[in-house]
């Protein structure tokens, strides 16, 4: 069967009568793919609680040169990992809170952000760091080793590790309670 060629706004055309299928189907995709609004500990959301994941070395783009191998630090004090991006809303709002954990907990808990690979540079990183510094490092997860070794389904993904080197607590958004994810830690 031959559909009639319609012009649709911006030169695009379509078949008549496959418009609204076409987008129905694009929306009932786009729910599958896209995560709501990501909750600590839900599941399926990263690594279990319990689990022990491995570390993986990292450059460093803070300006504190060479690489952070994480494998060295899990397992000696508590551990507190933000997968982070230049372009990432959740993270943008979950930063304040970020530096309210550091200054409180700073001395007992290892704080770093990774910067994922996708959609940025480290160039692009390193000129973001100019004008909002951070009190702890920033590394580059440029091939994705450590979003594979945490389980980061997106970023503003929180990972707490306690001094065993035990997941205790994994959670993505904006809302998510800091304080309450370093204290399951310690």
């Amino acid at each position: 069967m031959r559909h009639a060629m319609v012009r649709r706004g911006a030169g695009r055309e379509t078949r008549a009568g496959r418009p609204v299928v076409i987008a129905a189907l694009a929306a009932a995709l786009a729910a599958l793919v896209i995560p709501a609004p990501l909750a600590a500990q839900e599941s399926g959301i990263g690594l279990a609680r319990g689990a022990t994941p491995s570390g993986v070395a990292l450059e460093r783009l803070d300006g504190g040169g060479g690489t952070v191998d994480l494998s060295e630090v899990i397992g000696t004090r508590p551990v507190l990992l933000e997968f982070w991006a230049t372009w990432c809303g959740n993270c943008e709002e979950l930063h304040p809170h970020m530096l309210e954990a550091h200054e409180r907990y700073g001395d007992e808990v290892a704080m770093y952000a990774v910067a994922v690979g996708v959609n940025q540079t480290p160039r692009r990183i390193r000129r973001h760091l100019e004008d909002h510094p951070l009190p702890f490092p920033m590394l580059w997860d440029g091939k994705g080793a450590a979003a594979r070794a945490f389980a980061a389904p997106t970023t503003s993904y929180i990972v707490v590790l306690d001094a065993a080197g035990r997941v205790t607590y994994t959670g993505a958004g904006a809302e998510q309670d800091l304080e309450a994810a370093v204290r399951s830690a310690l």
